[in-house]
């Protein structure tokens, strides 16, 4: 079966497909404004013929990008009366406690869009007091004259019965069926109130934008006679049907970002790494996940943006840290003298200022190309000349001129503070969660990826880091390889011992049917599914709780032993200690349905025997590493021209049309006869 996968980045849009058996990719700029032009780009560059396409595979920083810009739907929320003010209100934790100027995240829905519904559930479920049809009616005809063009649907305790919150939908989409409606049980079934009602109003914030686009991408492929299936990325790791997408938007935050982890999680498979961090660094950001036993974490929590002001979100997403740091990235000196890079980036449009689109701020890749790093003449395979002298006036004019330093010094400044910033990073993932860095390795990707992971690595010590092929797009090439997935949960709070048996039976009942209604619906078959289920279970007092995998509901309600001990070691591995004499309490049980893919194209071509593929003579150039004075003579190498088995030691870089790799003097390089590249860190005595 032919497929192919595009990844929408803030900068550029990645294609990879295996078409009639080969590998094909594209890289083009994003253009935010149009992105179905950009996929009709992609594969026009790919030549991708669409009817002979079996499934196109795809993710997009549409939804997130939403978040961040502000530029989403107006819209309202309902909840229940006396809870108005729950959302504004947030935590009252504050993470930031010597920020002056800290604030908390400024609401989606404003609290003139915050209506009351006159109902109330008790947390079993039970009615105290019945719905007013009535004034919900009369809230829905207000919405239509104010401008909505969303609504999120959160009240209180509707994840243990969501009859009443199902009634105010069928009013708000009978009166307003033009208005997207997103009801709170229809995203997730679970306590929280604030996080609940934050999840919502994100679904309805950019699902009016996301789902026109969703749309319009639909039209254009079924309209180019594409007749095969369309799935879109999701945030937890898996994909999920484009109709599901549509309703579900606020799923695809980190479509992107997660494929490349995805893919790297089974080169760590190939290559027999139980534990290693995938680093991708685009453009706009850099991001880095911990991945153990070829599968990265995923967590149930995430903030979108600033982790204090940020929007939280309570979905399944896959552990990934972000900091502003892509090529794209701006240098910039504040008023004190002080050099930073990011978080703000140029993007696509002006870009860098090499790129000759007339920008004026320094990036990182003004940087790089300063330092020697970038071949101006080889960037994206030669399809784009980079202008040295523009790079060079802009860190002039912006960098140099404001802290009196030479280019090249403020270049090799702006290179260091983004290796720094991208190990803190790295260390998020790894040293905060109780992993060394020592015990690790990494796999680099992205299109600067591999030009900066051996500064990173070398900066908290991780021994080696591996370069995949296709490291530029291997984002779009994760995406070939990701199973079906969906989760369920519900909420079920008690203590272990004290649990009704009937009522935890029941709860993986309806679990169980929801998730075979989502299969009936995507068409996925049953054979290939695979049902996996999970308690989040806490000690007596604690806030937060962690999964722990179950075989069956007996395993809750009879002898515990077992999911006791199991709780303890996960416990003691999270945090570094476990209290085995105290009682435990369940507060979450959950469904993780999958469904492997029912092809290995992608998979088996990444673990195909090397070949080199062209031949380019080896050249030379100074290169700055360490000292702007100093610049080292270093090798110059084809990356599809080296063969299989081939060792050497920087410094070095070796260039590929989508990427280019820094490696770094004493570092060994070993071609792997299935043609990744792996570098073994030489670090000083």
């Amino acid at each position: 079966m032919n497929i192919v996968g595009v990844d929408i980045g803030g900068t550029f849009t990645d294609l990879v497909g295996c078409i009639d058996g080969k590998i094909v990719t594209s890289k083009t700029s994003t253009t935010p404004a149009s992105p179905t032009d950009v996929v009709a780009e992609s594969l026009r560059l790919a030549k991708c013929d669409l009817p002979g396409l079996g499934e196109f595979l795809h993710g997009a920083t549409i939804a997130i990008n939403t978040v961040l810009e502000r530029k989403g739907a107006t819209t309202a929320l309902l909840t229940t009366k006396g809870f108005r003010d729950v959302y504004a209100i947030g935590r009252s934790n504050r993470i930031e406690a010597f920020n002056l100027f800290f604030h908390r995240p400024k609401p989606l829905a404003p609290r003139h869009l915050t209506f009351e519904v006159d109902e109330r559930l008790n947390p079993a479920g039970e009615a105290l007091k019945p719905l007013d049809l009535a004034g919900v009616e009369a809230i829905a005809r207000e919405l239509a004259g104010q401008g909505v063009e969303a609504v999120a649907v959160c009240l209180l305790h509707s994840y243990a019965n969501p009859a009443h919150e199902r009634a105010v939908g069928e009013v708000l989409r009978r009166v307003n069926p033009t208005m997207f409606v997103t009801l709170s049980h229809e995203i997730l079934r679970e306590f929280r109130e604030y996080e609940r009602t934050s999840t919502t109003v994100l679904n309805a914030y950019v699902g009016p934008r996301v789902s026109k686009y969703l749309a319009t991408l639909e039209d254009y492929l079924r309209g180019e006679k594409f007749p095969g299936k369309l799935h879109m990325m999701r945030s937890n790791g898996g994909v999920m049907s484009i109709a599901q997408a549509k309703v579900q938007p606020v799923s695809m935050m980190e479509s992107g970002p997660v494929a490349g982890m995805i893919g790297a999680g089974k080169l760590a498979l190939h290559l027999g790494i139980e534990r290693c961090i995938g680093f991708d660094m685009g453009g706009t950001t850099a991001k880095c996940s911990l991945i153990t036993n070829g599968a990265p974490a995923v967590e149930e929590g995430y903030v979108i943006g600033d982790l204090a002001s940020g929007q939280p979100m309570q979905l399944p997403v896959v552990d990934i840290v972000e900091v502003g740091t892509g090529g794209g990235s701006i240098a910039w000196v504040d008023g004190t003298g002080g050099l930073h890079v990011g978080p703000k980036s140029a993007g696509a449009d002006p870009g860098p200022a090499c790129y000759g689109k007339g920008s004026l701020d320094p990036v990182i890749t003004d940087a790089d190309l300063v330092l020697g790093r970038i071949n101006p003449g080889r960037f994206l395979g030669g399809g784009m000349q980079l202008d040295v002298a523009a790079a060079e006036r802009a860190i002039e004019a912006r960098v140099g001129g404001p802290l009196k330093l030479p280019v090249k010094e403020c270049a090799l400044g702006i290179a260091t503070i983004a290796d720094t910033a991208m190990s803190l990073a790295v260390r998020a993932v790894s040293v905060n969660k109780g992993v060394d860095p020592r015990d690790t390795a990494m796999i680099a990707f992205g299109g600067a990826g591999p030009l900066h992971a051996i500064a990173v690595a070398r900066e908290i010590f991780i021994p080696r880091v591996i370069i995949p092929k296709l490291p530029g797009t291997f984002s779009a090439l994760g995406m070939l390889m990701a199973s079906w997935r969906q989760d369920f949960v519900r909420t079920l709070v008690g203590g272990l011992e004290r649990l009704d048996a009937a009522l935890v039976t029941k709860v993986f009942a309806e679990l169980t049917e929801d998730a075979h209604a989502q299969l009936a619906r995507d068409g996925v078959s049953k054979e290939g599914a695979e049902f996996r289920y999970y308690a989040d279970l806490r000690y007596v007092g604690q806030e937060h709780a962690l999964q722990i995998p179950l075989r069956d509901a007996a395993m809750l309600t009879g002898d515990t032993k077992e999911v006791r001990e199991l709780f303890h070691v996960e416990h003691d591995q999270r945090y570094g200690q476990a209290a085995m004499e105290e009682k435990l309490e369940v507060v979450n049980l959950r469904l993780v349905l999958t469904a492997a893919r029912s092809d290995t194209i992608a998979e088996a071509w990444m673990v195909e025997e090397w070949k080199a593929t062209d031949s380019a003579p080896e050249s030379s150039r100074d290169v700055i590493f360490s000292d702007p004075d100093k610049p080292l003579k270093t090798r110059i190498l084809w990356r599809p021209a080296m063969p299989a088995g081939m060792t050497f030691a920087g410094p070095a870089v070796i260039e590929e049309p989508n990427s280019t790799i820094l490696i770094h003097p004493g570092d060994k390089v070993t071609v792997t006869k299935t043609g990744h590249l792996i570098v073994d860190i030489h670090f000083a005595d």
